[in-house]
């Protein structure tokens, strides 16, 4: 199995969901279809939607209640992206620019709360009380977990349990919801709900772990965001941290300088470090080991494509290179 043979599987389903996200978007303010259209079309690989949608049709859920579910996780995590670019100051997401550059800090923040409000009121219209407690509880978390990330902002001591709470905040819960919401729509046992929501919080967990790697191992071209830009924007991600852990005393002066003072200048010098401390090695050995646990999750489901294809989307997160 490889990746266009999941998206093949779900096909049919993202079709319709692209249409509710088309049609969700609709206001009479100009803004917000055209930012909305603009950075839901920039492309990205829509892992969470098809989550929920391989999650749900696992179960046996074969109907058309997913769709707009699948939507409304892709509103949420489109307004963290719209939040985080302001916060960051980032000028590249999937190779574009982004809508803050385009449009201005204050209508992409703007734009964003609109994203939220207009998932909340599609989760409202399912009606499910399992479904928004889910949903608002994610939404919750993710935003606790960006405001942490912030409070470790140039933090070169920053501790390895540190940083995986962020990440299984800010990245991590968003997969597990759209996991656990598979379970629910298909009324699982409480057994088989808690290994999918494991498995989607693995899964996010193996995918950000990836992403920090690539953010000190990659091209712009190839990553779709400047390299080093956690560098720039003073987040000790996992390289960063053991790069201290293993570094000389002299490198880890190199490292907090780099660190504190958000200058690329010093990147060259991190990266040498960080290849020298094996520190991607290392990052990808552990997101490695996450994916297989997730995996692992998936054991007390019965074969199928749509598990199958669940099991290669965590292979997928460890060994994509972009």
């Amino acid at each position: 199995m490889d990746l266009e043979d999941v998206n093949r599987l779900v096909r049919s389903d993202m079709v319709a969901v692209n249409i509710v996200i088309q049609e969700q978007l609709q206001s009479a303010v100009p803004t917000i279809p055209a930012m909305g259209a603009y950075i839901i079309g920039a492309g990205g690989k829509r892992l969470r939607p098809i989550v929920l949608l391989l999650s749900c049709r696992m179960g046996g859920e074969h109907g058309t209640r997913p769709i707009p579910l699948a939507a409304v996780v892709e509103f949420i995590h489109t307004a963290t992206l719209l939040h985080d670019d302001v916060v960051d100051g980032s000028e590249l997401r999937r190779s574009n620019a982004t809508a803050n550059q385009l449009w201005g800090n204050a209508a992409a923040v703007l734009v964003g709360d609109f994203l939220y409000a207009r998932a909340f009121e599609m989760m409202v219209k399912d009606g499910d009380i399992r479904v928004m407690s889910t949903l608002a509880e994610a939404t919750s978390v993710i935003a606790q977990g960006e405001v942490a990330q912030l409070e470790n902002a140039n933090d070169a001591d920053l501790q390895p349990d540190a940083y995986y709470a962020v990440i299984e905040a800010k990245t991590a819960k968003l997969f597990e919801a759209a996991a656990r919401l598979g379970a629910i729509l298909n009324q699982a046992d409480p057994q088989r709900e808690a290994a999918l929501a494991r498995y989607g919080s693995l899964l996010g967990t193996a995918f950000q772990l990836v992403d920090d790697a690539l953010d000190y191992s990659v091209s712009a071209e190839q990553m779709g965001k400047n390299r080093g830009d956690d560098l720039a924007d003073g987040k000790a991600t996992l390289p960063f941290i053991h790069a201290m852990q293993e570094g000389s005393e002299a490198e880890r002066g190199a490292l907090r300088d780099a660190l504190s003072s958000g200058d690329r200048a010093g990147l060259e010098r991190v990266l040498e470090i960080i290849a020298r401390t094996r520190a991607i090695d290392y990052t990808l050995d552990i997101a490695a080991a996450k994916a297989k646990q997730a995996q692992a999750c998936l054991a007390g489901f019965s074969d199928g494509p749509e598990r199958r294809a669940l099991s290669f989307l965590a292979d997928f997160a460890v060994r994509r290179e972009f």
